[in-house]
Order: structure tokens, then C-alpha cells, then sequence
């Protein structure tokens, strides 16, 4: 006997739970912070080549629109260090609840939030 339920495969019209959010916003803050290694690794491998590079590279980070930049590359960073505290948390039973599960999401999101503020305060 075959059953044949529905399937929505739209992602736009599920709905879903903060927690899942929090989780997804994990994964795509790792993927991100992924991508950026190797551009942080060629700024940084400039930056210890010589003195001139070292100047080009304070002359790059003094600019608005690098600074913009690199704060834009701190906020997956963020994210990703407050996420994956929460998931150590819950390695260890703590936060796994429904309600603490949901609190623990919103928590993690509104530190980020903050931690941006902060760095983008210290950048400028």
C-alpha cells in the first residue's frame, strides 16, 4: 500500500521554529567564515612581506570601506563563536529544553547584535 502525502518542498512557506533558525544561521555563518580564510590569509600574508606592503595594508584597513568590510567578516565570526557555545551547552544537556532551546536562540542572535554594535564602536 503506497500512501501518498503531500509534499512543500517551498522552504518560503514553512514555517520555521527560532531554534532551527538559529541552527541554519550557524551552518551559514561556518560557511561564510570558510570562504573568508583565505582572503584574511592573503591580507595577512601581505601585510608580513615587507614594510611598503604593511603600509598599503594600514593605508586599505584606515578607509571607510574597508573598515565597513571588515566588520561585515566579524559579524559571521560572531555568530558563529556565540552559536557554537550554545551548541557546546547543549552537547551537555544544558538548554536543550523547548523553552530554554528558544531563549538560548534569541540570546544567542541579540549577543550577536551587541557584539556587532561593539565592533562596529571600535572600528570607527
Amino acid at each position: 500500500m503506497t500512501i501518498h502525502r503531500p509534499k512543500n518542498l517551498n522552504l518560503f512557506t514553512i514555517h520555521f521554529p527560532i531554534p532551527a533558525i538559529a541552527s541554519i544561521f550557524h551552518r551559514v555563518s561556518g560557511f561564510a567564515l570558510f570562504l573568508f580564510i583565505p582572503v584574511l590569509i592573503w591580507i595577512w600574508g601581505l601585510s608580513i612581506s615587507s614594510p611598503d606592503t604593511f603600509d598599503l595594508i594600514q593605508r586599505w584597513l584606515s578607509s571607510p570601506l574597508w573598515k565597513f568590510t571588515l566588520w561585515l567578516l566579524l559579524i559571521p565570526f560572531w555568530y558563529h563563536l556565540v552559536a557554537g557555545v550554545r551548541h557546546l551547552l547543549m552537547d551537555v544537556h544544558i538548554g536543550e529544553e523547548l523553552q530554554s532551546s528558544r531563549f538560548t536562540a534569541w540570546l544567542t542572535m541579540g549577543i550577536t547584535v551587541l557584539l556587532a554594535v561593539l565592533a562596529g564602536v571600535w572600528l570607527w
